[in-house]
């Protein structure tokens, strides 16, 4: 059964486009930038976030095609957010009230609840309800990046497991394996940023 299992993940490997390998790869320069906080993370954000447009579209992730699209919008805010200036404060991290948090998952959960339905009723979707909840919920952790909110990194554990056994329904192995890494990433993100905040938010982090 392993035998058989490998030589699945051996050929699937093989059959992964360009397009995929190079999201994968531009995603993974992302995540190291932003945990040590450099602002040219936004750009191999960009450039990640429209290769995975193409990708996700033709697995019939039509949600997650479209939160890609909304990626690469929020990459250049992100990039606008974090810039330098003279007298300008640099964007520090921060944390949110868990009732705001609670908020934003009353929010991400409505959401989904309305655009799976539309994505059952009207395209042969994989996954509707499943796709809509990482994708919304993917859209207000990148929010939360752009703000340097603290509480980002627990969002994204939880968004990118669910992310990790869809991409592997879907075959997608090159990003299912990319997505192993941010889980392993995620954990240095917590301890790196909580470095940087306020000594008070640092104890209760």
């Amino acid at each position: 059964m392993i035998a058989t299992l490998s030589a699945q993940l051996v050929g699937a490997w093989r059959s992964t486009s360009w397009i995929e390998a190079c999201a994968a790869l531009l995603a993974v320069v992302y995540l190291i930038l932003a945990i040590a906080q450099r602002r040219s993370c936004w750009s191999a954000a960009f450039s990640s976030s429209c290769l995975y447009v193409v990708v996700l579209f033709h697995a019939r992730l039509y949600m997650e095609s479209l939160l890609n699209a909304f990626y690469a919008a929020m990459a250049l805010y992100g990039f606008w957010q974090w810039r330098p200036g003279a007298g300008r404060i640099a964007l520090a991290v921060s944390r949110w009230h868990l009732s705001r948090h609670a908020a934003g998952l009353a929010v991400v959960l409505g959401l989904s609840i309305v655009t799976s339905y539309f994505l059952r009723r009207f395209t042969p979707a994989a996954w509707p309800f499943a796709d809509s909840m990482v994708t919304w919920a993917s859209v207000f952790a990148t929010f939360l990046v752009a703000h340097k909110v603290y509480e980002n990194w627990h969002w994204w554990l939880i968004i990118d497991s669910a992310a990790l056994v869809l991409y592997c329904n879907r075959r997608l192995y090159a990003t299912m394996l990319l997505f192993a890494l941010y889980l392993v990433m995620i954990l240095i993100g917590m301890r790196e940023w909580r470095r940087s905040l306020p000594e008070v938010s640092r104890v209760n982090a």
